[in-house]
């Protein structure tokens, strides 16, 4: 029997969290990807807390461009948000989907705007 499409990415996500978790000092950046959106959040999987989130909806990041260069506009504007809040390094948690296209332009986003992970 195969899987349907969100199953598989669900077995994946599953397989990625048995090994990434986050503390206080170095969250989870876990990117969640919708058909029009992206969302990051950073999270302390400890406490069970989301430090802070960014996403392709806040008026910061604009709508101008493709779905790529906002993927970056949101991994940049996560990236500031952390180093304000005083947080330098995270782990990165690609929940399920490929490290390709708007996943791998959020990451390298946030890594430019300072973010290390």
């Amino acid at each position: 029997m195969s899987l349907t499409k969100s199953e598989r990415r669900q077995r994946i996500k599953f397989r990625i969290r048995k090994i990434v978790s986050g503390t206080a000092a170095k969250p989870r950046l876990s990117v969640f990807r919708s058909n029009k959106e992206i969302y990051a959040q950073l999270i302390d999987d400890v406490n069970g807390v989301t430090l802070l989130a960014a996403s392709s909806r806040e008026k910061e990041v604009g709508t101008k461009g493709t779905n790529v260069e906002v993927a970056a506009s949101v991994g940049k504007l996560v990236a500031e948000k952390a180093l304000k809040a005083g947080i330098e390094t995270v782990t990165f948690d690609r929940g399920g989907y490929l490290y390709h296209g708007r996943i791998k332009s959020l990451a390298e986003g946030a890594r430019a705007a300072g973010l290390k992970f």
